[in-house]
């Protein structure tokens, strides 16, 4: 229940009158088995959740420190982005990196001309997703240099593709800080 938004759980009381009144006593007790799944399967996705952090603390301590310090990266996005890439040294640059996830535009050249297209979208899709899901929440960070930078982006060139600029910028961030192996300093 505690996944639950907290508007929800606000009001569960509420909504547990209003079934009481509302719906046969069948529904009821069929929604309060669907209910008990729910309570179970949060507790063992928390369960799962602590191993894998314990797992990424315990072989990738400094990685976890570092993606952590980010705006915008909880502890859920470094586990993510520690699992998908793995190491962060087989890349030369942040650059690199970025293209390997695929945040890269496809270059298209016309005689004379080059044209940028849409990302390339090559790499792991599930370490692309985190990365605009972290974009999203720096973006909404106040008083953060990367709010700044998606907020300019934005006026240029819309919110979404602002966000896949903004995720490809933590991207090279992320491979400078764990090269460098140093923290976001607040």
């Amino acid at each position: 229940m505690e996944n639950l938004s907290p508007n929800v759980r606000n009001k569960s009381a509420q909504i547990r009158e209003i079934l009481d009144k509302e719906i046969s006593q069948s529904a009821a007790f069929r929604l309060n088995i669907c209910l008990d799944i729910i309570k179970c399967l949060d507790d063992e996705i928390e369960i799962l959740e602590r191993e894998i952090f314990n797992y990424a603390y315990r072989n990738h301590k400094r990685e976890m420190e570092i993606l952590v310090s980010v705006p915008g990266i909880g502890e859920l996005g470094a586990a993510t982005l520690i699992a998908e890439i793995r190491d962060f040294k087989d890349f030369s640059s942040g650059n690199k990196l970025a293209s390997w996830l695929g945040m890269v535009p496809n270059v298209y050249q016309f005689v004379d001309k080059y044209h940028n297209g849409r990302i390339t979208k090559r790499g792991s899709k599930e370490a692309r997703w985190i990365l605009i899901q972290i974009a999203q929440a720096a973006a909404r960070k106040k008083n953060s240099k990367l709010k700044e930078f998606f907020n300019r982006k934005k006026k240029a060139i819309g919110y979404a593709k602002a966000i896949v600029a903004l995720a490809r910028k933590i991207a090279t961030i992320i491979w400078h800080l764990i090269k460098v192996r140093q923290e976001v300093m607040s």
